[in-house]
């Protein structure tokens, strides 16, 4: 075999690839360049953690990667698709397979239990409602929520457990990619450990990968790679820091 085919072989798939991606907010004088030519590769099967200051461009990032926001330029790929190559209907039927999206805002529905917010996805996917709502509390349970708090609404849980919600919602629907946004935020160390362990068993799954922004340091060590961003760019791509024994433990 050619060393050239035996090298593409041997290259990691990606689940994302971004290259000079631009996206400016306004005009004129007015007009914030939030991405200046990203370049970003994610690989199948890791937890790539995305960190730097605020106003940085990192939640923009991740919004055009999930296909939340459009791109002014540069080339974005995600799973092998190219969102400005779909028509709306198609990018929206293909971001509610495939991304999952944990707002930093966790966006849930007031009117909907826990339980029915986490199956809305499997719904809308054309799943029965009775059948989507029993694997919504399969999936809620690993998040430590009980029957009870599955049957409340958010405004009676603390904004933890929202949060909670928010994360089990995006992992529901098993999507090739989740895209995190400060998803430990408002998690005690406990609470934000376990549900980073439950994110890498998710990340370790056949091609499949998280991508998690984050200020929260004591996380950095369950990622596979750390991505720096400021001024609208990526500045370095680095290992994170070995993991404790507490969090080696785990799964």
């Amino acid at each position: 075999m050619p060393a050239t085919l035996q090298s593409n072989r041997d290259e990691p798939k990606l689940a994302v690839s971004c290259h000079a991606v631009t996206k400016t907010y306004g005009r004129g004088t007015a007009a914030v360049q939030a991405l200046r030519g990203v370049d970003l590769e994610v690989r199948a099967g890791e937890l790539l953690m995305l960190v730097g200051p605020s106003g940085c461009g990192k939640t923009t990032l991740i919004s055009v990667i999930a296909g939340v926001l459009g791109r002014d330029a540069g080339d974005c790929v995600v799973s092998e698709h190219d969102y400005r190559e779909m028509a709306e209907l198609e990018t929206t039927c293909f971001r509610g397979r495939n991304i999952g999206f944990v707002f930093q805002a966790f966006n849930l529905i007031p009117t909907l239990t826990a339980a029915e917010n986490v199956a809305a996805p499997l719904i809308i996917n054309g799943m029965k409602r009775h059948a989507a709502v029993h694997h919504a509390g399969e999936v809620l349970a690993k998040v430590g929520f009980d029957e009870r708090m599955m049957r409340s609404f958010p405004q009676d849980l603390s904004g933890g457990q929202q949060q909670r919600v928010a994360i089990a919602r995006a992992m529901v629907h098993d999507p090739r990619l989740i895209v995190c946004d400060e998803p430990t935020s408002a998690l005690d160390s406990e609470t934000g450990r376990m549900v980073m362990d439950l994110m890498r068993r998710v990340a370790l799954g056949k091609d499949r990968a998280l991508v998690v922004v984050t200020h929260d340091a004591r996380i950095f060590e369950f990622a596979d790679r750390i991505a720096r961003m400021e001024d609208g760019r990526i500045t370095k791509v680095e290992n994170p820091p070995p993991r404790t024994n507490e969090s080696s433990n785990g799964p």
